[in-house]
């Protein structure tokens, strides 16, 4: 195995024993994604070179969506890219209202350096960069203060000149930004990001120093991710992915906020292949019953045209450069694959490797992703994070601490419906009844 830092491997065993994806470190233990490194290697390719791409993922819940948009975000830091991932909810951030999409993504805006909210740093970072191309021109002497803001305004100006056209206020409100933080007025510099970063009810007194007014819209908001693509290239980023889980909530709203959700979908699309945001990876994930049902993306036309791939064909020959691609879940095999990436991996940084190597072979992980299966009405499928949970903390942790405890004479499986998740719920109550979520 690849030699993993004790904090890297730390990390991910302790979000898989909450239950949870783990931010990091998914190459780990990634099973089955090989067949997509191609096609998404060229993607990460043609954004970090100035294009855009879309991408929609299906997959049945557990199938492992918010595992393959953290891997390919993985990879995108790799290649120096921006990451937001924004989870699609009712209430919180209806895809309807792409202000609040935009505010999401800048509030969870993180790189390979910054956590997030990277949004100051990397603003922070593009008017130095702004400054040593100043500099770098020889018309400019470095003691020349007050010459040297006034070419850098010059030069914010010429590269948001294609954004000023439709959104002048970003600009305005990143002159406000460096006026307020060069004066000293961190009050207002913070008030004056945040509202850049779509954050409604900001001072007015901020807003007016700023020279901008009111929140940002609906139509704003697009025109506000063209400028951020723009400071990201500018401060050494080439791109961003953004990705936007779990659109099938989208079926759970009301009929009229679905239609406007669905035709803001067929928007951005539209607009990626335009070539209006270069350096955007968007990616949407969601499940078949959302790209195929009624009250999904077949609801709008021109929205299931644009998404249109036969998956009726043998999975083994899915394109992975389509538009559309299909996650095809687990089955028993695949899970035993992932257990033992997750039990070498546990093992590598344990006292009791050889126990844990010993013990929790591949026969008993089949055991165990059977066991766990079998609870959730033998549906493998939505099995991974219980069968990764039981795995680490109630198995792999005592084999660890107790030199006495063998999982097969001392641990029995038991599956609480207080631990589980809806989808995992309806699995252990619905047994062969088809569900059309």
């Amino acid at each position: 195995m690849t030699t993993v830092s004790p904090a890297r491997r730390r990390e991910v065993i302790d979000a898989l024993r909450r239950g949870a994806v783990p931010s990091a470190g998914l190459d780990l233990f990634a099973v089955g994604l090989d067949r997509f490194a191609g096609a998404i290697g060229d993607d990460l390719d043609s954004v970090a070179s100035g294009g855009s791409v879309f991408k929609a993922v299906r997959g049945e819940y557990g199938s492992g969506k918010t595992f393959f948009a953290r891997w390919i975000a993985e990879r995108a830091k790799q290649a120096n890219l921006a990451v937001a991932e924004v989870q699609i909810s009712e209430n919180e951030t209806p895809l309807h209202k792409l202000e609040t999409v935009y505010r999401r993504l800048s509030e969870r805006l993180t790189t390979s350096t910054f956590p997030p909210s990277a949004l100051r740093p990397i603003v922070d970072g593009w008017f130095y960069a702004l400054e040593e191309d100043v500099l770098a021109a020889g018309q400019i002497a470095g003691d020349d203060a007050d010459g040297l803001d006034r070419a850098v305004e010059n030069l914010l100006d010429q590269r948001l000149a294609t954004v000023s056209r439709s959104a002048p206020a970003f600009a305005a409100a990143l002159r406000g930004y460096r006026t307020a933080a060069a004066q000293g007025d961190a009050a207002t510099a913070d008030a004056v990001l945040a509202w850049l970063g779509g954050q409604p009810h900001v001072a007015a007194a901020a807003r007016r120093a700023a020279g901008v007014r009111g929140d940002l819209d609906h139509f704003a908001a697009l025109s506000f991710l063209q400028g951020l693509l723009a400071v990201l290239r500018d401060s050494g980023h080439p791109g961003l992915l953004l990705v936007l889980d779990e659109v099938e909530t989208l079926q759970r709203v009301r009929s009229d906020a679905r239609d406007k959700a669905l035709n803001a979908l067929r928007q951005l699309i539209d607009e990626v292949h335009s070539g209006r945001f270069p350096g955007l990876y968007l990616v949407i994930t969601g499940t078949p019953a959302f790209y195929d049902g009624p009250q999904g993306v077949q609801r709008l036309a021109p929205l299931a045209q644009r998404l249109a791939v036969d998956f009726r064909t043998d999975p083994r020959f899915d394109n992975p450069r389509a538009v559309q691609i299909r996650l095809s879940g687990f089955t028993v095999d695949s899970l035993v694959e992932l257990g033992g990436r997750v039990r070498d991996l546990y093992a590598d940084g344990s006292a009791a490797s050889e126990r844990v190597s010993a013990l929790v072979d591949d026969r008993y992980l089949g055991e165990l992703a059977r066991a766990v299966a079998g609870g959730l009405g033998g549906k493998v499928g939505v099995a991974p994070r219980l069968f990764l949970k039981k795995l680490v903390g109630e198995v792999l942790d005592r084999v660890d601490q107790f030199p006495e405890f063998n999982p097969r004479q001392h641990y029995a499986l038991t599956l609480s419906t207080a631990e589980m998740t809806d989808v995992e719920r309806n699995a252990t109550s619905a047994d062969e009844i088809s569900l059309d979520l």
